[in-house]
């Protein structure tokens, strides 16, 4: 799964949210959340498919973390985008401070 894909379901989003705070075992992401268990390993895998979550086992648990790195991925694809809004913005201020 491409990490495009992983992160437009939004459940996915929240359980990449909830581990931005660390560290959490499945039954911790299944409180955090309103999904059911099978629900949220279903979400797990596949964003351990894209690379975004690692997990490790812990004892009895398993505990996930996020990986970051291919986030790089959709960063590089916004950066134009983003130097357009910033084009924009500026002419924006530019036109806002000559015309009060």
């Amino acid at each position: 799964m491409s990490v495009f894909s992983a992160v437009a379901e939004p459940h996915r989003r929240q359980i990449l949210d909830l581990l931005r705070e660390g560290e959490m075992s499945a039954g911790e992401l299944v409180e955090r959340m309103d999904l059911s268990q099978p629900g949220v390993s279903k979400h797990l895998k596949a964003l351990r498919e894209a690379g975004l979550v690692a997990v490790r086992v812990h004892g009895r648990r398993r505990v996930y973390a996020l990986e970051p790195e291919p986030l790089e991925e959709i960063v590089d694809w916004l950066e134009p985008y983003r130097m357009l809004w910033s084009s924009r913005l500026d002419r924006l201020e530019h036109h806002l401070r000559e015309n009060p």
